[in-house]
């Protein structure tokens, strides 16, 4: 039963990390150019919260590791969006706070802590090499994301953004197999069909963009 409402918690940060990739991917296709919409960042924070918590629960370092590489980035294309500060003081402080109370939980906990993660059976050392090579390059993406806004002082999505998701998602999909764990593999298979086509939109725009340029 404990088991269930742990897939439930992972569960719903995949279908709200699902959720936000539909939204951007129905915005770029009315827009006809790729968007990186606001509600796009908002859900990833509070998807991210949720599966670092399913993370802990599971006792996978990957997991948390993973989005602990992502978050702050979320919270700063809502900055550059300036989003960020229209949001509730508390919520914002919130925000902030809770990934600070994982670690305080890890450090802590009795059952789901820091010596049970790292000393998990159920993950061998090529699996965890495996899951955190995946989780590294799939954070990596925002990485490029975020150097490409700041340069452009504006939120957006270059395409090696989706280059990188996915590469990435692929291995944290494979890890998700060996690790049977539903949540993974449906995330990231949902995700990666959305990252081939935002891909394959962004470099259809750019020529249909380059044509009408050269007959201007």
């Amino acid at each position: 039963m404990k088991e269930i409402w742990v897939f439930a918690v992972g569960g719903l940060a995949q279908l709200l990390f699902s959720a936000r990739m539909l939204i951007q991917w129905i915005k770029t296709e009315r827009a006809g150019k790729v968007q990186s919409p606001v509600i796009f960042w908002q859900m990833s924070i509070i998807a991210s919260l949720l599966l670092m918590i399913y993370g802990v629960l599971r006792n996978d370092a990957v997991i948390i590791a993973g989005q602990l590489l992502a978050y702050f980035v979320y919270i700063r294309n809502l900055q550059l969006q300036n989003n960020w500060k229209k949001i509730n003081l508390v919520i914002r402080q919130l925000a902030y706070l809770i990934p600070v109370i994982v670690f305080i939980w890890i450090f802590s906990g009795n059952t789901h802590n820091w010596n049970a993660i790292i000393h998990n059976r159920d993950i061998s050392g090529w699996l965890l090499f495996l899951g955190s090579a995946g989780q590294v390059l799939f954070a990596t993406r925002f990485l490029f994301q975020w150097y490409w806004s700041e340069r452009k002082q504006e939120s957006i999505f270059p395409p090696v953004f989706w280059i990188v998701s996915i590469t990435g998602a692929g291995l944290i999909l494979l890890y998700g197999v060996f690790r049977q764990d539903p949540v993974l593999i449906l995330g990231q298979f949902t995700g990666m069909i959305m990252y081939v086509r935002n891909l394959q939109l962004h470099y259809s725009f750019s020529r249909f963009n380059s044509i009408e340029h050269d007959h201007a």
